[in-house]
């Protein structure tokens, strides 16, 4: 196709109160098309600011609305990396140099010079390599439980890796699933949710289910991709040339529990003082109550983050 495609422009997105109104584009990129959702300003304003959000490893563009119900006045832009959502049958390269090229086609196709990045988990390693890889396009950068080195043992295989920092998150992308009920039982019983379920979240989770071609469901990242990007993220050259050049103002926000609502979270106190260390551009601030998931897919989560992307926003 010769340029994007829009579609489900009159949806609007969930929460407390009518802020913007949703569409997705579809941008073409080395493969085909990257899924991309936009959340326009409601009413409608001419200037808005532009937030760029960009999400983790086995996610999508839903793990946002709660981060975008609380910026009104704000245009949010969220793609479906690549071989997640509805960019899942995108094929080509994965990693972070790819990730972020899909980024700049989709600022293009919108046509947005420059804007501040948002970044949770993976997409927080994405959004460093993108400001790297592309500079003249971020203003400045927010980087939510990620973007930093993990304490990773050396000389693990790839699978150990995985399985390692993901644990049974990578372990569900082999499963599959009846139907959609089936699959929201399975993340009802996860740790991580038992006191933050919504239907935003129900949103969220049926939207990651695709067809397996033999009468079930599966999530739409495939195993192969998530680990081509985990090993590229934490054994790859990108994110260290990245964060040896990075020049835009960063805040990071940690979180004290990790994806199965364990402390102490993705970053040991610890290691991430010798992370921040060595990166002075990061400044670091701490979240407390949240694990790496609730941070954006919880109201009082969006609002945490929300609030540091208006500061952001107005500092841009």
């Amino acid at each position: 196709m010769d340029g994007p495609m829009t579609t489900d422009a009159t949806q609007v997105t969930g929460g407390p109160r009518l802020t913007h109104t949703y569409r997705t584009i579809d941008v073409p990129v080395e493969g085909g098309d990257l899924r991309v959702a936009v959340w326009d300003p409601e009413p409608a304003i001419a200037d808005a600011a532009d937030v760029l959000l960009i999400h983790g490893v086995t996610s999508s563009h839903l793990a946002w609305p709660f981060v975008v119900d609380r910026l009104p006045g704000v245009r949010a832009i969220a793609p479906d990396l690549r071989g997640r959502g509805g960019s899942n049958d995108l094929a080509g390269p994965a990693g972070m140099a790819a990730h972020a090229a899909d980024v700049a086609a989709a600022l293009d196709a919108l046509g947005i010079e420059k804007t501040v990045v948002v970044g949770h988990s993976m997409g927080a390693f994405v959004a460093v390599v993108f400001a790297h890889l592309h500079r003249e396009r971020v203003s400045r950068l927010v980087l939510v439980d990620g973007g930093l080195p993990l304490d990773i043992p050396a000389g693990l295989s790839t699978d150990e890796l995985v399985a390692g920092i993901l644990g049974p998150t990578a372990a569900r992308l082999s499963m599959r699933f009846a139907d959609p009920g089936e699959y929201l039982e399975f993340w009802r019983r996860h740790p991580a949710f038992q006191s933050d379920w919504t239907p935003e979240l129900e949103r969220y989770l049926a939207y990651d289910l695709v067809d397996d071609g033999e009468g079930a469901l599966r999530p739409a990242t495939s195993y192969a991709t998530t680990a081509d990007d985990t090993l590229d993220m934490n054994a790859g050259t990108a994110l260290p040339e990245a964060l040896a050049g990075l020049r835009h103002p960063a805040r990071m926000l940690t979180v004290p529990r990790g994806l199965q609502d364990e402390p102490p979270g993705l970053y040991a106190p610890e290691h991430l003082e010798r992370m921040l260390s060595a990166t002075a551009s990061v400044v670091h601030e701490r979240v407390d109550g949240f694990n790496h998931y609730t941070i954006v897919l919880s109201p009082l989560g969006g609002e945490a983050v929300a609030a540091v992307v208006r500061e952001e926003l107005a500092r841009a």
